[in-house]
């Protein structure tokens, strides 16, 4: 379905207000190219100008032959031209064009976006597929009220699925998944499906490749699943249907809800109609027809998969995660802020997850101090310092799901966080830093670590070495340890500590975490009480 606005005489108006702040985000997809024009508001909001979707099938030949036909490229870039000139006509000051799986797949992929340079005039940015899981649950936390519930997002496009396991407003997990619409379609014969031996065959066919790749790419979640939050033209074009087949006329597309037996039932009808009829049932959208029996398939599944029954209907995803993201990115400002808005980042995470804020202020203190007095004779990268203090304060997230493997769900929990001012290797590190922060010791065999280089897989033993330390030395959770001296004497490092009174709980819990550290830095580690004052 065509979802662009008519802005008719609007469009007059809006283009006499100030243009400072107008912004255009243009989603390559493999079954569709769209384009978003919008005004930002206060607050983080913005006001559509204009909207338009062009169904250009640009993955169509990518399962089957790796590349993208020339056919599909040439109606995108036709797409791409039209859609500049609409963006320009709004007097843009910023267009971001982003490709996902069909781009990202094929083989001649960059040759598709060097044309689309040459030609077009626009750079095309070639995200990942859990990038593009990120934008969508952006959009999708924008949409709906997530808090206290545990929530599924799938974002069903042409030539992938991505799914997100969230709490709250926290991201669990992410997957990126091979079934899209137009491949599995195209995988499969589906286009014509209807009775008969071999489209019951083909049928048979398309459900094992579908459950195989789910259980294999995914996990059950950790959590029952309150809803599943769905995106892409799937979606609304399943909740039309379904509109259409209830005479509920007048319901909005958005926030649409619909029964794990609905979806079952909607799809054993689409599988029993060929082509033509599909075309003409109400509510289908005709360039869809061919493609939905695929795309209806995943949703099933995916509700089977994940155990959950209801699923609510969302007309946004990545192009609105996209938007939104330019929208943050302009009221940021200068770097000079990256340092306030990462802090602000660190405690709403804290606050939200652990019940451990003064916890964890308190460890990230004495962590730092224990670093930066050892950096010289144990040669820490300077560097490194903020990186286990960002570990600290965020190291019992994880109580958010549960207590007794935390550390494991901070790991995931903090690696999807949003921390201003870091890379995302930075925040792949400060994850697994906090992940280690007690149970087993860091091994290369874990997947979380195996995915970083040699180098940085001993930065994360040293640092973690460091934290159960600290995390030891408040042990009591009182706050009682007020400062601790490190130093490095005839072989040993020595630890004073200091506290009003003789912090007995807090010296036995780090003495039982020293393990690690006496492993990764090859000393023995000694811990005494330093009185009330200062011990230098």
């Amino acid at each position: 379905m065509n979802q662009s606005s008519n802005v008719g005489e609007d469009r007059q108006i809006y283009l006499s207000a100030d243009l400072a702040c107008r912004l255009a985000a243009i989603d390559i997809g493999s079954n569709s190219v769209r384009l978003l024009v919008a005004e930002a508001l206060r607050g983080g909001n913005y006001r559509i100008l204009d909207e338009e979707r062009e169904p250009t099938r640009l993955g169509r030949s990518v399962s089957s032959q790796g590349r993208l036909d020339d056919e599909s490229m040439d109606r995108t870039v036709a797409a791409l031209r039209t859609f500049k000139e609409i963006a320009t006509g709004f007097q843009v000051t910023r267009l971001r064009t982003i490709a996902t799986c069909a781009v990202r797949e094929s083989r001649n992929g960059p040759e598709f976006c060097r044309r689309v340079r040459e030609e077009v005039g626009l750079e095309v940015e070639v995200i990942s597929g859990e990038r593009e899981a990120r934008l969508a649950f952006s959009s999708v936390q924008h949409a709906f009220d997530l808090s206290g519930r545990n929530t599924i997002v799938a974002d069903i496009g042409g030539g992938s699925t991505e799914i997100v396991f969230a709490t709250g407003n926290l991201i669990e997990s992410i997957f990126s998944t091979p079934l899209g619409a137009v491949r599995l379609t195209e995988q499969f014969g589906l286009g014509e499906c209807c009775d008969g031996a071999d489209a019951i065959r083909g049928l048979e066919r398309l459900d094992e490749e579908i459950n195989g790749v789910l259980k294999k790419r995914t996990t059950r979640p950790l959590f029952a699943p309150h809803l599943l939050v769905g995106c892409g033209g799937t979606f609304t074009t399943l909740a039309e249907l379904m509109m259409a087949a209830k005479r509920e006329f007048d319901t909005p597309v958005a926030g649409y809800t619909i029964s794990q037996a609905e979806v079952h039932h909607l799809l054993d009808r689409m599988r029993k109609s060929p082509l033509r009829a599909r075309r003409s049932m109400p509510g289908m959208t005709p360039d869809r027809a061919d493609i939905i029996i695929a795309g209806l398939t995943i949703v099933d599944a995916l509700m089977r998969r994940f155990r959950v029954n209801m699923l609510a209907i969302h007309t946004r995803g990545v192009r609105d995660g996209l938007l939104r993201e330019m929208i943050d990115e302009q009221a940021v400002g200068g770097e000079g802020d990256d340092d306030a808005h990462r802090e602000a980042a660190i405690e709403r995470l804290a606050a939200a997850c652990s019940g451990e804020v003064e916890h964890g202020r308190k460890v990230a203190a004495l962590a730092g101090r224990i670093f930066e007095q050892l950096a010289v004779p144990l040669e820490l990268p300077p560097g490194d310092k903020l990186l286990l203090e960002c570990a600290a304060r965020l190291q019992d997230v994880g109580y958010v799901i549960n207590y007794d493997q935390h550390h494991k769900h901070s790991y995931h929990l903090i690696r999807n966080s949003r921390l201003p001012g870091l890379r995302s290797h930075d925040i792949e590190m400060i994850a697994n830093v906090a992940r280690y922060h007690r149970g087993a010791h860091p091994k290369r065999k874990h997947e979380n670590i195996s995915r970083l280089s040699s180098d940085d897989q001993r930065r994360v033993q040293r640092m973690a070495a460091i934290l159960r330390v600290a995390g030891g030395l408040d042990r009591s959770r009182s706050q009682q340890v007020r400062d601790v001296f490190a130093r490095v004497d005839d072989g040993r490092v020595v630890l004073d500590v200091v506290a009003d009174q003789e912090p007995q709980v807090d010296i036995w819990g780090a003495e039982r975490r020293t393990d690690l550290f006496e492993k990764v830095y090859g000393m023995k580690m000694d811990l005494r009480w330093a009185g009330a004052v200062d011990a230098s």
